[in-house]
């Protein structure tokens, strides 16, 4: 009967597809990653130092190039080369949204102890909502591909706004629409919760502090995937280097932000470099509508030349 069961099994790895296979590696290493964060990486009531976050980080980042090298082994060299530009654009956007989350934490007075598990839960939802906008992305693209047009024209006109943008006034989260809509439609406490995302007063449950700041960074990434996912269509729209690109890039943002935390304020001229990359996107979108073709490596370099330089500038002139 094993016999069977086994020859059945390896029939059916044979005649599934490449694609297939690809997202069941996809898949496993996604699950293996959010189980090894949550019980190894995100342990409750810990404080992450920052030696511990580079070294979640570089993890992160290593398990994201070897899915890269493995299309390049199993597809060819232009996949695998989309597959890093669209991941190290969507580090580089990710990086202004960990200022953003760094501001969300210091508005709702977040201990520290319980940052790193809620930021994990967070990122987690951002996924699921990445997936879901992304997969909405691919059917409108399939039906009407002229949509990437007007990704394109979002993607460069948001890039001049952001570039010419004051990114040096801070806002207080409390003031901000998302704050007001999960205080207005969910049942909420300022109590102090000693770590419960939960609290149960008079028979009632009470969303906390620590629920309230998981689901602004939820919702908060709904608003960076508007920029994101059209960026990484305009790099490319296989279906495979979308999702991977996205997912990988997301689930470093936790070791992420507790490596820049305490640089929030050291990158002044970060916002012109990602809004030139948005620029670059969306011209080299439309540039298409007239057979004009950018080579692969042109994004990444793009990339590269452009967050870089700003990092750098900006470490100049701190």
């Amino acid at each position: 009967m094993n016999c069977i069961n086994n020859l059945q099994a390896s029939l059916y790895l044979r005649y599934m597809s490449h694609e297939q296979i690809s997202y069941i590696i996809l898949i496993v290493a996604l699950l293996f990653s959010i189980i090894f964060d949550l019980f190894v990486f995100s342990r409750s009531h810990h404080q992450v130092s920052m030696q511990s976050a580079t070294f979640q980080y570089m993890f992160w980042v290593v398990l994201a190039l070897f899915f890269g090298g493995y299309i390049w082994l199993s597809y060819d060299s232009k996949m695998a080369l989309d597959y890093y530009s669209a991941y190290f654009m969507e580090i580089s956007l990710s990086v202004d949204n960990i200022f953003v989350f760094v501001l969300i934490f210091k508005s709702l007075q977040i201990d520290e102890k319980e940052i790193g598990r809620s930021l994990m839960i967070g990122v987690l939802l951002a996924i699921i909502l990445r997936i879901i906008f992304i997969a909405i992305g691919i059917v409108l693209i399939e039906q009407f591909h002229w949509i990437i047009y007007i990704f394109g024209g979002f993607l460069f006109f948001t890039g001049l706004k952001l570039f010419f943008g004051n990114h040096e006034e801070e806002e207080d989260v409390k003031d901000g629409f998302i704050y007001k809509f999960v205080r207005k439609f969910f049942r909420y406490t300022d109590e102090d919760s000693e770590g419960k995302y939960v609290l149960i007063k008079d028979n009632k449950r009470f969303f906390t502090r620590l629920a309230l700041v998981i689901v602004i960074i939820g919702l908060t990434d709904i608003l960076f995937a508007l920029d994101s996912i059209p960026a990484v269509f305009g790099i490319t729209t296989n279906n495979l280097v979308v999702f991977s690109s996205n997912i990988f890039a997301v689930l470093g943002l936790r070791a992420l932000f507790f490596i820049l935390q305490k640089a929030s304020d050291k990158f002044d001229y970060l916002q012109q470099g990602i809004a030139i990359v948005l620029v670059f996107i969306g011209a080299k979108m439309f540039l298409e509508i007239v057979d004009i073709h950018l080579p692969v490596w042109a994004s990444l370099a793009t990339i590269f030349i452009c967050i870089g330089g700003s990092i750098v500038y900006s470490i100049k002139n701190d």
